[in-house]
């Protein structure tokens, strides 16, 4: 399924219905290049979730959590960019973190990928004229709730 996202308030609206269906355990994989839009959608996603404070890019801290009140569900936001091998996932205690979490994993396939779990919503994040083009692949447990 491909969404055409032809400018910033397109992307919010795809992230404000994307935090609308999202649930504990579920994993939202961003994929794309450099500048595709990876972070302008999680934060899109994460301010729908009723975060209204800056939200850094976890590009060097790797993980960021956010935790209710300030968010209507726990939420781990990770960008797995500078993992060399899908192992230092693990060693940074990952499993830990989504524990009763959803995660929005931005370059998943440094972590060994996510798309293998019924409850992963793959977007991959393409530039497209002005705008972004979001290809969408949903596990099992996204069928009845794309967004």
């Amino acid at each position: 399924m491909k969404t055409q996202l032809p400018d910033l308030a397109a992307m919010e609206s795809y992230g404000q219905r994307i935090a609308e269906k999202l649930r504990p355990g579920d994993v939202v994989a961003l994929t794309g290049g450099l500048g595709a839009g990876k972070t302008t959608l999680a934060r899109a996603i994460i301010a729908a979730l009723g975060y209204t404070h800056e939200v850094p890019s976890p590009t060097f801290t790797i993980i960021e959590t956010y935790d209710p009140p300030a968010i209507s569900l726990p939420l781990v936001h990770a960008d797995f960019y500078r993992l060399n091998d899908p192992a230092e996932a693990e060693e940074l205690g990952l499993d830990d973190y989504r524990y009763g979490a959803a995660m929005i994993a931005e370059w998943p396939d440094h972590a060994g990928g996510f798309a293998q779990e019924p409850a992963c919503l793959s977007i991959h994040l393409e530039i497209a004229d002005e705008g972004r083009l979001a290809v969408v692949e949903p596990g099992p447990d996204w069928l009845t709730r794309l967004p």
